[in-house]
């Protein structure tokens, strides 16, 4: 298998290389799709918000003749890194450094590599699988990559895995509830020293945030409140007339986050006097769900990992399956190597493990349909 893994980590830089910010994946789709025809996947598009499509017909039936709904297999194409981020790759004998290189470029490409393994192997499944490349997996995107294919395919699939490159030994059931916030401060502004005293943004807004991160936030349910980034004023003196944070609030209980949400806005709310005006707007909502630890999709995941010799470690996360997971319909997440640094220009990957991890996915989805493991009877 050493000739399809080299095969599989140059692919997985050629894409790391393709920058694909949040809102500006079109190039990174194109490059996929253009891959997608080449494997001769059939059905291959690009919608609207730059999600990329193709099916596997394993079986050369009609649609009337396949027996079982479709699995539907993604990969998101966004990062965190600005375009102008800096990709290089440094190469050691059991680890590929770069920024995105986990997250996600090692999933978009696993794609691939399912699709290559199924057909060398002649594996012969009674439905298709959908490969789909989302866009907006990540910042503001809202999972907005996601929702366009759950609206595409519905209730009416097997069941919808998610992969994410540098998660391997995880099985995500668990959609921890988002809820995002940019909160604008505006006042007349003025100079520092001949209107001192008069209200400045950054002030009423860094005493809004000191006030937000007093809050009590629970340990259980893991609960968790980041203020991620902040900007305003002209000058270092200059009374700012404006400045704006956005806030990321989090729970595994769809109550704690409620209740965080209701003290949050009202300190918002309270946060506006004479002189000085508090905006606040939402801009994302990653809704929570979950199958439970029994489900057969769940004992799937932790199957196809204990065949390797590896321990399954149930858990939740904010992912693309939030959406299936909040619309009630069997999905979960499974990695396909393990790594470090996500979210950092010092990401990296673990090569040595990602032979174990293809293994699991190819099992994974050979076994789906069987035994009613999702909802493709």
């Amino acid at each position: 298998m050493t000739n399809f893994i080299d095969r599989l980590l140059e692919l997985v830089i050629q894409i790391q290389q393709i920058p694909a910010p949040t809102f500006e994946e079109k190039r990174r789709a194109e490059f996929v799709r253009d891959l997608f025809i080449g494997e001769k996947l059939q059905d291959v598009s690009i919608d609207s918000v730059s999600n990329v499509f193709g099916r596997l017909a394993v079986l050369e039936k009609t649609k009337e003749e396949r027996s079982k709904k479709p699995l539907i297999v993604s990969a998101h194409l966004d990062t965190v890194f600005p375009a102008n981020t800096s990709l290089h790759v440094t190469r050691e004998p059991d680890r590929i450094y770069g920024p995105g290189i986990g997250d996600n470029s090692m999933g978009v490409a696993a794609l691939f590599g399912l699709s290559w393994l199924l057909r060398e192997r002649k594996i012969e499944l009674p439905g298709d699988v959908w490969f789909v490349a989302n866009a907006g997996e990540e910042g503001l995107g809202d999972l907005r990559g996601m929702k366009a294919v759950a609206d595409r395919f519905g209730a009416d699939v097997t069941a919808y895995l998610v992969i994410e490159g540098a998660s391997l030994g995880h099985v995500y059931h668990r959609a921890i509830g988002v809820r995002r916030y940019r909160v604008t401060a505006r006042t007349a502004g003025g100079h520092s020293w001949s209107d001192y005293g008069q209200p400045s943004a950054i002030h009423e807004l860094t005493r809004l945030v000191t006030q937000i991160t007093s809050l009590y936030v629970p340990s259980v349910p893991r609960t968790s409140l980041n203020v991620g980034r902040i900007s305003g004023g002209t000058g270092v003196n200059v009374l700012a007339a404006e400045a704006t944070f956005e806030l990321d609030l989090r729970s595994e209980n769809p109550n704690t986050l409620d209740e965080l949400i209701r003290q949050v806005e009202d300190l918002i709310h309270a946060a506006s006097h004479p002189g000085v005006t508090i905006e606040c707007e939402i801009i994302g909502r990653r809704p929570a769900g979950e199958i439970p630890t029994d489900h057969p999709l769940v004992k799937l995941g932790e199957e196809c990992l204990r065949d390797l010799g590896w321990k399954a470690e149930l858990t939740a996360g904010s992912t693309d399956a939030n959406i299936p997971l909040s619309r009630g319909y069997p999905a979960l997440v499974l990695g396909v190597t393990t790594g470090g640094g996500a979210h950092t220009v010092h990401e990296y990957i673990d090569t040595a493990p990602v032979e174990k991890g293809m293994e699991q996915l190819v099992n994974f989805v050979n076994k789906v349909w069987k035994e009613g493991r999702g909802n493709g009877e």
